[in-house]
């Protein structure tokens, strides 16, 4: 059985939820990532940010990067797995939300993401391959 931490891309690096956006985005150019989790004060997952929320949710809409925060893109509960859940489940969870990468929590702390490209290379293609569908549909 593979589960979620076999494949998750370990210790991810947060952008804080006071953080701008503008720093948000120089992070992801540093890491050559299109999206960060979001952490709060108290180090636990806010939501996630992603370079496509910054266009369309600030810029489009004549924010200003400098100073709107990461934390005012976090909507509602994140949608996370946990570490120890089977891959099938995970896949599910991505699938049902139409997310592309979900955050692995573990004792309440976030220990990893998985993409799709971490999907593609655990899994036959097969499975990929409807995952990719389902997420895009």
């Amino acid at each position: 059985m593979t589960l979620a931490r076999d494949i998750m891309t370990s210790a991810p690096r947060c952008v804080g939820e006071n953080d701008t956006l503008a720093d948000a985005a120089r992070l992801m150019k540093e890491l050559d990532v299109g999206a960060l989790p979001i952490c709060g004060e108290d180090k636990l997952l806010k939501g996630m940010v992603t370079d496509r929320d910054i266009v369309v949710k600030c810029l489009a809409a004549g924010g200003d990067p400098r100073t709107a925060t990461a934390g005012s893109l976090g909507e509602g509960k994140p949608i996370t797995v946990h570490a120890d859940d089977d891959i099938r489940d995970v896949l599910t969870v991505m699938s049902e939300h139409q997310i592309r990468r979900v955050p692995v929590i573990e004792d309440h702390d976030l220990v990893g993401i998985i993409g799709q490209a971490d999907v593609a290379l655990a899994l036959a293609p097969e499975a990929t391959g409807e995952t990719v569908a389902e997420i895009s549909r």
